[in-house]
């Protein structure tokens, strides 16, 4: 039988332009036209006076892979790897520029929350709307009507426009239509992160379901290691546009979090600026000691320390960050709300925020940091970096830490020191 999804040679090649000049006035160009006039035929406005300049940049290369029918494939590796442009070509958005790809059988997708959804139209129009678009028959949207809408759980709010949805809404009505379509294929992207966690365990189930009984094929793209591990025999680990790893989902999450590869100790951005242009993420470091590293002593406290610069005065701005281990778990939220800066607008410069946390609490394993800038009021995140930086916390065994002399395996996703008292009576017989 021949696999059920085959790429051969894939690659897909983008050209960026690098504007070298800003505003253009009519004299330059009119000047550069009477020196250069065979030149500024063939060539745009800014070519003509040598203002651009192309570079090509690929975000996929030399990609070959066969999956199976009924396989379930993680598709991991760090932000630009080539992810999400890999399930946009197989699902037909956006052509490649080299290679071939054959999908033996119907494709269903859920790449972006709410694509295909009108925000003007209702959650029952929009299940009517969205199905059409992704291929189903209206006897099929009906037959699945109400499993759908069960499912979504906005039984609430079916007749409501989904513009006055949250996202969470939103994510779980796309993955329901999508769930219920049937297709030989479905390919998720990083969407799950929407829901909350209830409904990221009905996906998951869901995905199980359509896999292990109906025998249909899951390519599925996260950050969420522990999603992976539980969904995905196989895994493919991209870098840079090119296939590093593919076979046992292990043994490739172990490539991915313990190389170069993943997120590392410190990460820069020459100059990360929010959507709304308020404030720049210049830098974020795992320290210890006061030395940058991502072998952390349990016993002593760890260091995170962001650099970032406000670039518009008048905001309440809150640094925050979100640690997890590596089965995705969330182990806390930590915001930066010192008397210092609480509840006070920033002025415009550069600032350096570190949060310390207390040796002799968390547990041994891998942690990612993700950092967020936000404002309270009205709530409004500016930024979100996920996976920005990660450290491995090692455990000494000398009998010092919360270990003390044991050395099995302890449970539990922290491990605190915590202060013991005994009071001692003797008994007199």
């Amino acid at each position: 039988m021949k696999p059920i999804i085959e790429i051969k040679n894939l690659g897909k090649k983008y050209d960026i332009q690098h504007m070298r000049g800003g505003y253009v006035a009519l004299r330059d160009v009119l000047a550069h036209v009477f020196k250069n006039p065979f030149r500024f035929a063939t060539h745009k406005v800014k070519d003509a006076i040598g203002l651009s300049k192309k570079e090509e940049f690929w975000a996929l290369k030399d990609i070959s892979l066969s999956i199976e029918k009924g396989e379930v494939i993680g598709i991991i590796g760090a932000n630009g790897a080539g992810k999400s442009t890999l399930l946009k070509i197989l699902t037909g958005i956006t052509p490649p520029t080299e290679g071939e790809v054959i999908m033996r059988g119907r494709v269903s997708s859920l790449l972006e929350v709410g694509t295909g959804f009108h925000p003007e139209l209702t959650g029952r129009e929009n299940i009517f709307l969205n199905g059409a678009i992704l291929g189903m028959t209206k006897s099929e949207i009906e037959k699945n009507f109400d499993a759908i809408v069960k499912f979504a759980g906005i039984e609430k709010f079916l007749d409501t426009p989904v513009k006055r949805y949250s996202s969470g809404m939103y994510v779980r009505l796309a993955f329901s239509v999508a769930a219920h379509m049937e297709p030989d294929i479905l390919l998720v992207d990083e969407v799950l992160a929407v829901g909350d966690a209830e409904f990221q365990k009905k996906c998951l189930g869901k995905m199980e379901e359509v896999t292990q009984e109906q025998g249909r094929t899951i390519l599925f793209v996260s950050h969420n290691m522990g999603a992976i591990r539980q969904l995905c025999q196989k895994t493919i680990l991209l870098n840079k546009g090119e296939v590093v790893m593919f076979g046992n989902t292990q043994d490739v999450i172990d490539l991915y979090m313990n190389s170069h590869i993943g997120p590392r100790a410190s990460k820069k951005w020459a100059d990360r600026v929010s959507r709304d242009n308020i404030v720049s993420l210049r830098s974020v470091k795992i320290k210890q000691n006061q030395k940058v590293t991502d072998s952390i002593d349990i016993r002593h406290p760890i260091d995170i320390e962001a650099a970032y610069e406000v670039k518009e005065a008048g905001h309440v701005l809150y640094p925050n960050y979100h640690l997890y281990n590596d089965n995705n778990i969330c182990v806390f939220v930590a915001g930066d709300y010192e008397k210092t800066w609480r509840g006070k607008v920033r002025p415009k410069g550069m600032y350096t925020t570190t949060a310390t946390i207390p040796g002799n609490l968390l547990s041994e394993g891998r942690y990612t940091v993700w950092i967020a800038m936000s404002t309270l009021s009205p709530f409004t995140v500016h930024f979100e970096e996920r996976d920005a930086v990660a450290f491995n916390i090692i455990d000494s065994f000398d009998g010092t830490s919360a270990r003390g002399e044991y050395t099995g395996k302890i449970p539990g996703i922290i491990r605190p020191l915590l202060h013991w008292e005994t009071q001692f009576k003797e008994r007199v017989d």
